[in-house]
């Protein structure tokens, strides 16, 4: 499950758009399940802050496993985002993580100037400033970037978006597929949906690159609903199991 929780955080804003997806206020908590046990946790939170004399978003994800999943494989994991209200630039990042055993406490602050991040390792006592591409993104400010996509709702089935991502040190091509719409049934009733395969790097975690698959409701909201993710060893399903404070009306076909 390493870097797992992260890929849930991601998918739970461009240039400058008349209306946004979603506000300060707005809370998600999925619900992960591997098979039948569910597994644990994630959350994903939209704050204020301040940064550079700027109101920003500041987002805080969480994940965590619960009940004997914790007992065979503890994961508590903290990621974090400021990133600026109009442009959707990030500033700082944090990531906190300890996924059995395996661990990292690191943050990084970015001179989008520049096109630079300084990554402060509090792990082993480092730091190094990388260069990186322009517009880049972090982890998190991504799925935030995504959602406000002026091209997200319009693609055709086969159709991607291309986002420059900071994570591990480096900037990796984050590619959004489309393949569909489709109805599901949810906690919270029939939504229609926007189906979505962000492809990853296949090998120990992930069978193959088009191993994930996640399902955003199809109004103006764009929150996902349900991520499903074929493994190496098995498989893991997240659904939404709360939400509150969305930018907009919910849009549920019937209960």
């Amino acid at each position: 499950m390493k870097k797992l929780i992260a890929f849930f955080l991601l998918f739970s804003a461009s240039n400058a758009i008349s209306q946004s997806s979603f506000g300060v206020g707005e809370y998600f908590k999925f619900r992960i399940h591997y098979g039948v046990v569910n597994a644990g946790y994630a959350t994903l939170e939209v704050k204020d802050a301040i940064r550079e004399n700027k109101k920003v978003y500041h987002v805080v994800g969480k994940g965590y496993t619960t009940g004997m999943t914790k007992f065979f494989f503890k994961v508590e994991d903290l990621y974090e985002s400021y990133f600026d209200k109009a442009t959707g630039k990030p500033y700082q990042y944090v990531r906190k993580i300890d996924e059995g055993g395996y661990t990292k406490n690191q943050e990084g602050f970015f001179n989008q100037d520049n096109n630079t991040v300084l990554v402060k390792d509090y792990k082993n006592k480092k730091q190094k400033t990388i260069s990186v591409t322009e517009n880049v993104q972090d982890i998190v400010s991504t799925f935030y970037y995504l959602r406000n996509h002026p091209k997200v709702d319009k693609m055709k089935v086969g159709e991607s978006v291309m986002v420059d991502m900071f994570f591990d040190d480096e900037v990796v091509k984050f590619k959004l597929k489309f393949i569909g719409r489709e109805d599901i049934k949810t906690n919270f009733g029939t939504i229609s949906t926007m189906i979505f395969r962000p492809l990853v790097q296949s090998g120990r975690v992930f069978k193959e690159e088009e191993s994930l698959t996640v399902w955003i409701s199809d109004d103006d909201n764009k929150i996902p609903l349900r991520i499903k993710a074929s493994l190496a060893v098995g498989s893991l399903k997240a659904d939404l199991d709360e939400y509150k404070g969305l930018a907009h009306t919910l849009k549920v076909k019937a209960k």
